[in-house]
């Protein structure tokens, strides 16, 4: 179980039957396939870029990490390779900076190793180039695009411990520079720029297990502050920054199971408030704002051997979760990612926890069919 064999990931406690799971209610929206990559992968990365192509990058696949990086067209529904990464990585981060080159950070090799390094993607060019290291090794961290377009990276772990720390990342200069660190270590949490220009931190591994607390980082300080805590402790959450600025964090596993609760957190008050629960509980799924402003959630596991097919939409003005289509297969460890024309394209992942089914299919969803 390469992404979760560490004592503190989720080696603890989703068990279930061996079976695919579907939601119950109301089908709207459709999934039909499109081209399958040139790689099956998990654990990867999926950007958007200026022209409207995908990239996918690194990912865990026939047991190692993968350096190869491929482009999705939306206009042929096909995938392209394009230039190889110097090091393999699953888990990395990857944050599209605004020269419109992409920044993959960290992320381990597929074995044992942790990495520090980080590169730069070129689409111009289709290349990779070596940018400044990390000031250590980061599994399991964020990344954050910043306003004044500095990257913001925090906790995560280097195998044998969880991390505190943060760094910036100059893209003018190529640099990483250290920034204040969070008030405990946290590993798996989630990171959300929000509107003000602070990022939320929520969740995530913490010394005694699954964390509900969140902090605010402040970059013309370099400095966190706590803020209200969440309802449940959540490991591998999503979070959604919503049109008026709160913050929807959905899912996750607590203690022991995958999670159907779904929170709201206001900026304005700091302070989190229960929303309508998912029809079923999600760890390792995934979250898209979609142009009308309501939110795709898709795939996951409800156990360690129970995958989703299901996918469901959440309605802010009503705070209510809907069913929408079924995916064509069940997923965990994928990509979810907008493209240009509102479609979502859900690219690779594997069909259980373990890895041992890691996925080449993809699949677009159209919301224009949603009710």
């Amino acid at each position: 179980m390469p992404w979760a064999s560490a004592p503190h990931r989720l080696a603890h406690g989703l068990a279930g039957a061996a079976l695919m799971l579907t939601v119950s209610g109301c089908t709207a929206g459709s999934w039909t396939a499109t081209g399958n990559m040139i790689e099956a992968r998990a654990g990867h990365t999926a950007t958007p870029l200026p022209d409207g192509t995908v990239l996918v990058t690194g990912g865990y696949s026939r047991s190692r990490g993968l350096a190869a990086a491929e482009l999705y067209d939306p206009g042929s529904g096909s995938w392209t390779a394009t230039g190889t990464m110097d090091s393999g990585r699953v888990g990395p981060t990857a944050t599209l900076l605004r020269d419109g080159t992409v920044l993959v950070a960290g992320g381990y090799d597929g074995s044992d190793d942790h990495l520090a390094s980080a590169e730069l993607y070129d689409p111009s060019s289709g290349s990779w180039t070596a940018t400044g290291n990390m000031d250590g090794v980061r599994d399991g961290h964020t990344a954050t695009l910043l306003l004044d377009g500095t990257v913001l990276v925090a906790g995560g772990d280097i195998g044998s411990s969880m991390l505190a720390s943060a760094e910036l990342y100059d893209p003018d200069g190529r640099s990483w520079t250290a920034t204040g660190s969070m008030d405990g270590v946290r590993d798996y949490h989630t990171a959300t720029l929000l509107l003000d220009g602070t990022v939320l931190v929520a969740g995530g591994v913490g010394s005694n297990g699954a964390l509900a607390s969140a902090e605010l980082y402040d970059p013309s300080s370099g400095s966190w502050t706590a803020t209200g805590e969440m309802d449940a402790g959540r490991v591998y959450h999503t979070a959604t920054l919503l049109p008026d600025g709160r913050v929807l964090v959905a899912g996750g596993v607590g203690l022991n199971d995958a999670l159907a609760s779904a929170e709201l957190y206001n900026p304005s008050s700091g302070s989190w408030t229960a929303t309508g629960e998912m029809d079923a509980g999600r760890v390792y799924h995934t979250a898209t704002p979609l142009p009308d402003g309501r939110v795709l959630v898709a795939g996951g596991s409800i156990s360690s051997l129970a995958l989703l097919t299901s996918a469901e939409l959440y309605d802010p003005s009503s705070g209510s979760w809907t069913a929408t289509g079924e995916m064509d297969a069940g997923r965990v460890y994928h990509t979810a990612t907008l493209l240009s024309d509102g479609n979502v394209l859900l690219a690779g992942g594997s069909s259980d926890p373990s890895y041992t089914g890691v996925l080449a299919s993809a699949e677009l969803y159209d919301p224009g069919s949603a009710t």
